[in-house]
């Protein structure tokens, strides 16, 4: 027979064993239930991307027919949505979800919702998985009437991270420089061509409008007096402020990282040159000092390179160095005439302007030189800038006449004009929120 010490130890192993067996289902449990969760139904960064077959049905209450479209516009952009025809709707608006309904249309999500209130809106979104016939997510969101356009919006940029895990670029706004009356003026609007505003800044000349990071401030070179001076609007308190002024002509380049540094090329010692200038105590410095013509500065995502344009090698190329000036290196050699470089926000891609067949056009190249492709072919393209997930392009154009706004994937699928036919308009600068 076993003693008691023996089987004492014994049932202490069991019982050890039976509470790890139940740890480990719990961790299961638990694990299943995270992923549930966190599913990623769109896996954006495949190459061969399957499109999401959606069903947005028209919202309940007034201004739900124009919710359900401004939210379809924004997800079939992307490329990874496809919305069927609310023809094949068996289930109405009215109706209480049901897995069985979609299934049959082909819709593997559903998105419905409700309107309610007059001037002050409340609106009400649900969105379903149909395979897994259960709710993945249900929200309100307030605004005034004049709002319809941000909220359909914001509920684009829930749905897109939910399915994709990315943040959307549906709130985002787009800087932009247009002329009126022959004067250029600085111009703000939505990612889509709504919502244009002029603002109320002095001076007959603006041009190249940068935003800082956190999207509350734009930078910008303007001519008032007979100088181009370099000025900084902070859309928090509203107040518009000269950092920089010099003989020549002065032009921003991009904020570094710190949100308290900038680039930017000037004249004031005869030729065009790159400096660095410290906002807070107006601190300049000179990069590099060349006999050369250098500008078009844009800084890397973490401020650590910068991208620029230098006649060095007898035409117009692109150039990388280091933030201080150093390890130069030439980034393109196909061509005679390459400027206008902008970073993709991860670091990973560099687009700008390429003169080919006669024509300026879109381009986008690896910080290494490799990876070169022409992204449009048609009139003259100009002014390049990624938006804040590095999926899309905004450029200006003359391909229809008159300069306007264009906007593609970065791949250079889906360009369309965003400005009205009428509006001259180019150096269009993405928000980055």
């Amino acid at each position: 027979m076993k003693s008691a010490e023996v089987r004492s130890q014994e049932s202490g192993v069991r019982n050890k064993k039976q509470l790890f067996f139940i740890f480990c289902i719990l961790y299961s449990v638990f694990c299943i239930l995270h992923s549930a969760d966190a599913k990623v139904y769109v896996d954006i960064t495949s190459p061969e991307v399957k499109k999401l077959p959606i069903a947005i049905q028209e919202f309940n209450g007034k201004e739900g027919k124009n919710i359900a479209d401004i939210i379809k516009e924004d997800l079939e952009f992307t490329g990874f949505f496809l919305c069927l025809d609310r023809a094949m709707y068996i289930e109405s608006s009215l109706q209480a979800f049901n897995s069985k309904n979609w299934t049959v249309v082909g819709a593997e999500a559903v998105v419905k919702g409700n309107v309610n209130g007059e001037q002050n809106l409340i609106v009400t979104a649900s969105f379903y998985d149909v395979f897994e016939n259960r709710e993945l997510f249900k929200k309100e969101y307030k605004g005034e009437k004049g709002s319809v356009r941000q909220l359909a919006h914001s509920i684009s940029n829930d749905i897109y991270k939910h399915i994709t895990g990315e943040n959307g670029i549906f709130r985002t706004r787009i800087a932009f420089v247009a002329e009126d009356e022959d004067k250029k003026g600085l111009y703000i609007m939505g990612w889509d061509g709504t919502g244009i505003k002029r603002l109320g800044i002095k001076g007959d000349f603006v041009l190249t409008p940068h935003w800082s990071k956190d999207g509350t401030k734009l930078l910008y070179s303007s001519e008032r007096g007979g100088k181009w001076g370099i000025y900084l609007l902070d859309f928090t308190k509203m107040t518009e402020r000269n950092i920089f002024e010099a003989k020549g002509l002065n032009m921003t380049g991009n904020f570094f990282p710190d949100g308290d540094e900038i680039m930017l090329s000037s004249s004031k010692d005869e030729t065009y040159g790159l400096y660095s200038l410290r906002i807070s105590d107006s601190r300049l410095i000179r990069i590099i000092s060349t006999r050369w013509i250098e500008v078009s500065p844009s800084v890397s995502p973490d401020g650590k390179l910068v991208v620029f344009v230098s006649d060095r090698g007898g035409t117009p190329q692109i150039y990388i160095m280091n933030k201080n000036g150093y390890d130069v290196r030439r980034l393109t050699f196909e061509g005679s005439y390459n400027t206008s470089p902008a970073w993709s926000p991860t670091g990973e891609n560099i687009v700008f302007v390429g003169r080919s067949s006669g024509k300026h056009h879109i381009f986008t190249i690896n910080p290494d030189g490799a990876g070169l492709k022409q992204l449009t072919d048609r009139g003259n393209n100009e002014d390049p800038s990624f938006s804040p997930d590095g999926r899309f392009i905004i450029f200006s154009s003359d391909r229809e006449g008159v300069n306007g706004i264009y906007i593609m994937r970065a791949n250079g699928e889906s360009q369309k004009r965003i400005t009205p036919a009428w509006l001259r308009a180019f150096g269009p600068r993405w928000s980055p929120n």
